[in-house]
């Protein structure tokens, strides 16, 4: 069988594909079908924190496989309980929290939406532009780039979008009549750009002025990727609500959404996921956690990542025009296009994500070596090296 002819046969045609076909992953490599190893700053889309296939994850779900895959939540379960207040240990600030949770960071954005408005009685969402919250219609309609909404507008109604970082605009958007705010402490999808702090700042002001509820986006932030376990407590602010997902289970899918736990128990049947809380996904996301706590994967991403970013502005050329971001999340935003560049590093045997037209982003696992991070940087050096220099004219998606 023909891998890629079959699969584009058949396949949805919604995701932008590579000519590589991917069959096995260990640590910080994977492996195509003929056998060539690349290193993957892809992170899996920022879901590989711990690497591929890490054993502790797998050990936990080959055990949970064998005592029980299923148990909605209309049941207790032990690894879910566990989980639960396996959370509150690393979730921000001192307060108690009760969790929602379901499969994936666009279901934890579209639950804390649903929250936002049931709490407060209000419809109105501020976002940002460049923000990217996922692709079902309450994310999508909380999401900026036109060219993922127009298709399937109208969206939801209600939201409005601000500059990022525009404190004097966040100030216009957010009154009386204002549900939330969310944004995301460093947008992923828009460019890799981090908030600055006063605007955090400002935005948990706002909000409690106006009796609003500040919802974080950390899907991709979150788990330590930033050399934090959550990027809302590099501004020292405190949200109401945050969303997780990603690397949240070590590579198996679970997202979550976490609220104060003085609100007490959401109405009975205000929300619900078939397969939200399943064990198997408790069993990854409790190994994961443990994993990342007991390697001391925080202060190892903070600390490769600063290292990291210092090596990338050592890159002498004029093709690059800033590095941006905070921990292991990083972006080289670049004068010509970042595809090319991405291509030329792919045949480099390193692979990277876009994010945006001119942006090439580094997610790669926690776990990553140093001499793996310059093997990463003269990648992209020689690609660059390589590169065409036409400036982008026109915005367009990645791959998030």
């Amino acid at each position: 069988m023909n891998i890629q002819e079959t699969e584009s046969r058949y396949t949805s045609g919604v995701y932008p594909k590579r000519e590589l076909v991917l069959v096995r992953g260990e640590g910080v490599y994977v492996w195509d079908e003929r056998g060539r190893r690349y290193l993957d700053a892809t992170g899996g889309q920022g879901v590989a924190l711990l690497g591929h296939n890490p054993p502790s994850v797998r050990a936990a779900l080959r055990e949970q496989m064998d005592r029980l895959m299923i148990c909605p939540e209309i049941f207790y379960n032990d690894r879910r309980a566990a989980l639960l207040h396996a959370l509150q240990a690393i979730l921000p600030g001192d307060r108690p929290w009760r969790i929602f949770l379901c499969n994936s960071g666009a279901e934890a954005v579209e639950a804390a939406l649903k929250f936002a408005r049931w709490r407060t009685g209000r419809v109105e969402i501020a976002a940002a532009r460049r923000a990217f919250h996922g692709r079902t219609m309450g994310a999508l309609s909380a999401t900026w780039n036109p060219a993922y909404r127009q298709p399937f507008e109208p969206l939801v109604p209600g939201f409005r979008h601000i500059p990022f970082n525009d404190i004097a605009a966040l100030e216009a958007a957010v009154g009386p009549q204002t549900a939330a705010v969310i944004l995301e402490p460093i947008q992923g999808e828009g460019g890799v750009w981090p908030a600055d702090p006063a605007f955090l700042q400002a935005a948990r002001a706002l909000c409690d002025r106006h009796g609003a509820l500040l919802i974080f986006d950390e899907v991709q932030t979150g788990f330590g990727r930033t050399g934090r376990w959550f990027a809302a407590e590099h501004a020292g602010v405190l949200p109401d609500l945050i969303a997780m997902g990603k690397g949240m289970g070590g590579g198996f899918p679970i997202g979550a959404v976490a609220f104060p736990a003085d609100w007490g128990p959401l109405p009975t049947g205000a929300h619900g996921s078939t397969f939200g809380g399943n064990p198997m996904a408790c069993a990854a996301a409790l190994a994961a956690i443990e994993a990342i706590r007991t390697e001391g994967l925080v202060e190892r991403a903070a600390h490769l990542g600063a290292m990291f970013q210092e090596r990338l502005q050592r890159i002498r050329s004029p093709l690059v025009r800033e590095v941006r971001g905070r921990g292991l999340m990083i972006g080289v935003a670049l004068r010509t296009r970042a595809t090319p560049v991405l291509r030329r590093m792919m045949e480099d045997g390193v692979l990277a994500l876009p994010a945006g037209p001119d942006v090439v982003r580094f997610l790669p696992p926690l776990i990553i070596e140093p001499e793996h991070l310059e093997q990463i940087a003269a990648a992209l050096e020689r690609a660059l090296a390589e590169a065409p220099l036409p400036v982008p004219q026109a915005a367009e998606g990645g791959e998030g």
